[in-house]
């Protein structure tokens, strides 16, 4: 990691403490916090609500993992490598745990449920601070432009990320869900896992290539079960009898019946046709049963 990214990580872990200062002693920034809130910023604007509760969904969780996740798997896929999803699935880990400790930690209710004017509203059974949406929205938009193989693409998608990520924050604040202390500590909560992801490259690198590894020893035990599956040849199909084996065998087998073979039948209508064509019948041919002799002329 760079002095400028240690600097910058650095920074940001100290504007994260102060934050969480401001709100334990209960200083401006609480108040603040329920100067915004008593202004009803959604009841000013009222004509960008609308809009507004469709727009703050690129912070959830859901929505924007599925987006991203499906955007990375494909480059993934064509790269040929997980870095990307692993990368994504490291800063999720990291942002849930560190932001959801927190949360449940202070335990601090929203303005929509606030019940003493001028508190801090700590330690009452909530878990809005620091707010998630705005650190999920930092994290998952910032990790395409973490992910950016271009210095262009890097800028672009890093304005993009800023864009979604000072919007999210602001809107929970518009709708009233969220403090403005909420806010603030959600953007420093999704820097960190940001900046502090170049420490995580190696443990990365060694996830992807146990898995890649296990792929292949799935891969060669799968083949080497196949091999051991004994293989069901076909039956061989016996030969094709000549023409005259078929009468040879008949009148072996089976003396009694008659078989007449191809040629002779052939031969014999050509014979009844040619004697009937010059007038005379053709000759009849008989079968002859088994078992019995021919029967002649008696003499007493």
């Amino acid at each position: 990691m760079s002095r400028v990214r240690c600097a910058l990580f650095g920074a940001v872990v100290g504007l994260y403490l102060a934050i969480v200062l401001a709100v334990l002693v209960s200083t401006w920034l609480v108040h603040l916090d329920w100067q915004v809130m008593f202004f009803r910023p959604y009841k000013q604007w009222p004509e960008l609500h609308a809009f507004l509760d469709y727009f703050v969904v690129l912070g959830q969780r859901g929505p924007t993992a599925v987006l991203v996740c499906a955007w990375l798997g494909w480059r993934s896929w064509r790269q040929r490598t997980l870095r990307p999803l692993l990368v994504l699935g490291s800063a999720l880990l990291l942002l849930n745990v560190s932001v959801g400790a927190v949360k449940i930690g202070l335990g601090r209710l929203g303005p929509h449920y606030a019940t003493t004017i001028g508190s801090t509203e700590l330690w009452s059974g909530g878990d809005i601070f620091p707010s998630g949406h705005t650190a999920n929205a930092v994290v998952t938009w910032g990790i395409l432009a973490y992910l950016a193989t271009t210095p262009i693409a890097r800028r672009v998608l890093s304005i993009v990320a800023a864009v979604f990520a000072l919007g999210v924050g602001a809107t929970t604040a518009y709708l009233g869900t969220h403090w403005v202390s909420d806010v603030l500590l959600g953007w420093a909560a999704g820097l960190l896992i940001l900046l502090g992801l170049p420490w995580c490259e190696p443990a990365i690198a060694r996830a992807e290539v146990a898995i890649f590894a296990l792929r292949e020893r799935v891969r060669a035990s799968v083949g080497r079960s196949r091999a051991r599956v004994p293989v069901n040849h076909p039956p061989v199909l016996a030969a094709r009898e000549r023409p005259g084996e078929g009468l040879a065998h008949s009148e072996a087998g089976d003396p009694g019946v008659a078989v007449s073979h191809p040629l002779t039948s052939a031969g014999a209508c050509s014979a009844s046709g040619s004697r009937a064509h010059n007038g005379h019948p053709g000759p009849r041919q008989h079968s002859l049963r088994a078992g019995r002799a021919p029967v002649g002329p008696r003499l007493d």
